[in-house]
């Protein structure tokens, strides 16, 4: 089995690249939280992989990470939940939110993943719970938050750029400041703002 590849980025797009290793080019389905990582084609790189084999196909799955490569294949465990199916959660939410999803049941936070129905949602979680506690930060400050509007304030904050790290202390930090009833997204998202940039 191939464990990662080291080499040159001959190409890349949002949901597959080809790696040059000594002259053979390895292509790798991706989901785009890896695509974001990827230096320039020409440039070295080394992504995590994992080969599925078929009876008709051989496919390669790259990833940027460790903890992406571990939550696709904690995913694709899952019945009914396939590679594409696996990739599209990861391309829809980075893994610390979509664990902090499933921890706290939120079926409506995954049942916006494209692919994913209600019954699929609840199938993660139950299959799924418990066993994503190693996708988390070794630190309390820095673990994901475990409420709708604080998973879905933290979603936007990472696609600003922000480091997962530096979002989860910041809205952990909020979610002990403000009362429940008052911590919506959109108050989450603008008071983390202000904690992000000072």
């Amino acid at each position: 089995m191939i464990a990662f590849l080291s080499g040159i980025l001959a190409e890349s797009s949002s949901t597959a690249c080809v790696v040059d290793v000594n002259g053979v080019g390895y292509e790798l389905q991706i989901p785009v939280s890896t695509f974001e990582k990827l230096p320039q084609p020409g440039e070295k790189v080394r992504l995590h992989v994992f080969m599925q084999v078929r009876e008709d196909a051989i496919t390669l799955f790259g990833f940027a990470s460790a903890e992406e490569k571990q939550l696709f294949l904690k995913l694709i465990e899952v019945s009914g939940v396939g590679g594409k199916l696996a990739l599209n959660v990861l391309s829809t939410m980075p893994a610390s939110v979509f664990c902090a999803a499933v921890t706290s049941g939120d079926v409506k936070a995954i049942s916006r993943i494209s692919g994913i129905g209600k019954r699929t949602a609840e199938r993660l979680i139950v299959d799924l719970k418990g066993k994503l506690d190693v996708m988390g930060s070794s630190g309390s400050d820095a673990a994901p938050p475990v409420n709708t509007a604080a998973n879905d304030a933290a979603l936007a904050l990472e696609q600003l750029g922000f480091k997962r790290d530096a979002v989860n202390k910041a809205l952990n930090q909020l979610l002990a400041e403000i009362p429940a009833e008052e911590q919506t997204s959109e108050k989450l998202l603008r008071a983390a703002l202000l904690k992000l940039k000072f």
